[in-house]
């Protein structure tokens, strides 16, 4: 069941999923997620199977819906992917899994290239994100000698400088340590795009101005942060006082 919270209005906005249903090996991912948001800071709960990241590549159009729209700032994502590259970006879970080029500079230019700029416009654009973030230094640095952070720092700068209406984060504190994730989230806050953050740590959502709790590739609640937060937390504490880890897969 849905239940949404009245003070967001589910009208069309920058955000507009419609009816979306997705199936891989028979089995259901995402069935009738129906998602209208012109939320600055969405946040997105569940537990690992729940959809979550599956959502997260169907709103940037890396994995077409088997049914359904989805339209971010009035593109079809699925259908119109050079309109896509600078209209939603995701940063990944594993910065491994995104960086594809030796240096950093190389890096920051990929991206702006793809979506039609000249090389001498890709080098300004990539020279003005580095001062941007304080990181002039890095140009020339090897994309394999960062850090995690680091490496999870140039994906955000790569996607930033590609002017996004929509910023999408899938678990970008995973593996981090407490003192880079209070980095990181500096710069997170410094995006100037709306974000939609997915998170197994309910807390990092609790300023969000919108939060959905998937459950089964359904939308179980989607809302201000701290109802949908509350009743996510005390579901979880529930479960976790029982013992599905004794349940052996069929």
């Amino acid at each position: 069941m849905i239940e949404d919270d009245e003070r967001i209005e589910p009208v069309t906005g920058l955000i507009a999923l419609s009816d979306v249903s997705l199936a891989r090996g028979g089995r259901s991912v995402l069935t009738g997620i129906d998602l209208h948001s012109n939320a600055r800071r969405i946040g997105i709960v569940g537990r690992n199977g729940s959809g979550k990241t599956t959502l997260a590549r169907v709103l940037c159009g890396l994995i077409p819906a088997d049914a359904g729209t989805v339209r971010v700032a009035g593109i079809d994502v699925m259908r119109d992917r050079k309109a896509a590259l600078h209209t939603v970006g995701i940063l990944f879970q594993n910065p491994d899994h995104q960086i594809i080029f030796p240096t950093v500079t190389e890096e920051l230019s990929f991206g702006l290239t793809q979506m039609g700029q000249s090389k001498a416009q890709a080098a300004a654009r990539v020279a003005a994100i580095l001062s941007e973030f304080g990181k002039t230094h890095w140009a020339d640095a090897a994309t394999h000698s960062l850090s995690h952070g680091q490496k999870q720092l140039v994906c955000l700068m790569a996607i930033i400088a590609m002017s996004p209406r929509v910023v999408v984060l899938d678990e970008p504190f995973s593996g981090l340590d407490l003192v880079t994730r209070m980095q990181l989230t500096r710069y997170l806050g410094r995006v100037d795009a709306a974000v939609v953050h997915i998170t197994h740590d309910p807390e990092v959502l609790r300023d969000y101005d919108q939060v959905i709790w998937l459950d089964e590739g359904r939308i179980v609640q989607s809302g201000n942060a701290g109802p949908v937060l509350d009743g996510y937390i005390t579901r979880m504490t529930a479960l976790g006082a029982g013992d599905d880890l004794s349940d052996l897969a069929g």
